[in-house]
């Protein structure tokens, strides 16, 4: 990659000064991790419910696939215009605000009685859901610059664990009191951690609020893609490899419901907890950022991802070789998501919200590809074809990383320590 992990590391703490003053606990950290993996569940809680919702709202085929495409669709214009608000507002508040209205949203879907509703109140916990990509960035921003990394893989291990347990949480909910305890049970849970995480986070950061007014911000944002080339590869790499990733997950349903396995939803949904093995694994790789080792890092995680797809060829035949090929394939996906977020904020942390928001806009456009590729793919192919196109934005993501990993470092200053890594 152009430039070091360390390079770009001491770039960030150079502007940023010698980190906050507020230390992060493991406690604080914890917090941070649960409350992001609390809050982005509730964009795939509806995926295992959506045939129950129909049938208790009346709704056809199309508003019940719309349920989906709706939560996604407000996840995504929030990474763009609500996330960047934490460089210019009071991150605090900001967090307070969203999960406050993020309650009353989960209180109207679970409350819906027509479609209409529903639907309104799917997008809008869509919308504020991106709550998570706020506390992110401020975990990021509280953290010493020489362990920014450790911090963010324990925060993003939070979000991972939080996406692969959703469906198996909401499942089993909806089994024991109905789909509408489900949105309850989160509104409660992120009513419970509004109220600690107002105790526990510092009311401001050392870094003053950017002077921009909120269209100057929105421009910024695109303005810092076009001038640092860094933030534009790390979001190319965003891009692949959740294509990679949504292309397992949204297909990997499919094989296992048919013959020779015939499994349950609730089998289906525990392979969820095959990857949590994955995810927390991916915890190393902040701390080997925090060593400098970013750019080996991705090399070796994506060509894990590439490898991923040679036993999850094997589904039909092996369960187990499932299993390994899904560990290989979060821990690589994790290993690079972990490596990108600490590199791009690390260039700006005065932009830091900005930053992730807008590369979580490519993570979001990488998953809604991967989904749609491999749903159609699989109808006309079968799962030989989805594994070839895992395989395929694997193999482009790690050719990717050859091409640009020597190229210049960042800036001139970056130079002096670009050449410390082999």
């Amino acid at each position: 990659m152009p430039g070091n992990g360390e390079a770009v590391t001491r770039r960030g703490e150079a502007r940023s000064g010698e980190g906050s003053a507020f230390v992060l606990s493991r406690g604080v950290v914890t917090l941070f991790a649960v409350a992001c993996g609390a809050a982005v569940a509730n964009v795939y809680f509806s995926q295992p419910l959506l045939v129950t919702m129909g049938h208790d709202l009346s709704m056809s085929p199309a508003l019940v696939g719309s349920v989906v495409t709706l939560t996604h669709v407000g996840y995504g214009l929030g990474l763009f215009f609500l996330v960047p608000l934490g460089d210019v507002a009071d991150r605090r508040r900001l967090i307070m605000a969203q999960l406050l209205l993020l309650v009353v949203a989960l209180a109207v879907v679970a409350f819906a009685h027509t479609a209409a509703i529903l639907l309104a109140g799917m997008a809008a916990t869509g919308l504020l859901a991106v709550v998570t990509q706020t506390l992110v960035a401020f975990a990021a921003s509280l953290a010493s610059p020489d362990g920014r990394g450790r911090v963010v893989g324990l925060v993003t291990s939070g979000v991972v664990i939080g996406i692969l347990l959703a469906r198996t949480a909401s499942g089993l909910i909806a089994d024991l009191a109905g789909w509408r305890s489900v949105y309850l049970a989160s509104a409660s849970l992120t009513a419970l951690l509004a109220l600690v995480l107002y105790r526990v986070l510092p009311r401001r950061s050392d870094a003053p609020p950017a002077a921009l007014r909120y269209g100057q911000l929105l421009r910024s944002t695109i303005t810092l893609f076009a001038r640092e080339r860094l933030l534009r590869l790390r979001a190319l790499f965003g891009l692949l490899i959740f294509a990679a990733f949504s292309t397992l997950w949204s297909s990997v349903a499919l094989p296992l419901s048919e013959a020779p396995y015939f499994l349950s939803h609730g089998a289906i949904g525990a392979l969820g907890l095959i990857g949590v093995v994955g995810a927390l694994a991916a915890t190393v790789a902040g701390r080997l950022n925090d060593r400098g080792l970013s750019r080996r890092t991705t090399g070796i995680a994506l060509a894990l991802l590439a490898a991923s797809w040679v036993p999850l060829a094997y589904t039909r035949s092996s369960l187990w070789a499932l299993a390994v090929g899904v560990i290989l394939l979060d821990l690589a996906v994790q290993a690079v998501h972990v490596t990108n977020q600490t590199l791009i904020y690390a260039l700006h942390p005065d932009a830091g919200s900005r930053l992730i928001g807008g590369y979580m806009v490519f993570y979001s456009i990488g998953s809604a590809t991967g989904a749609i590729a491999a749903t159609a793919l699989y109808t006309v192919a079968g799962w030989g074809a989805v594994c070839a196109l895992g395989a395929a934005f694997s193999c482009l993501g790690l050719m990717l990383w050859a091409f640009t990993r020597h190229s210049c470092a960042p800036d001139p200053a970056a130079k002096l320590t670009s050449d410390s890594e082999a």
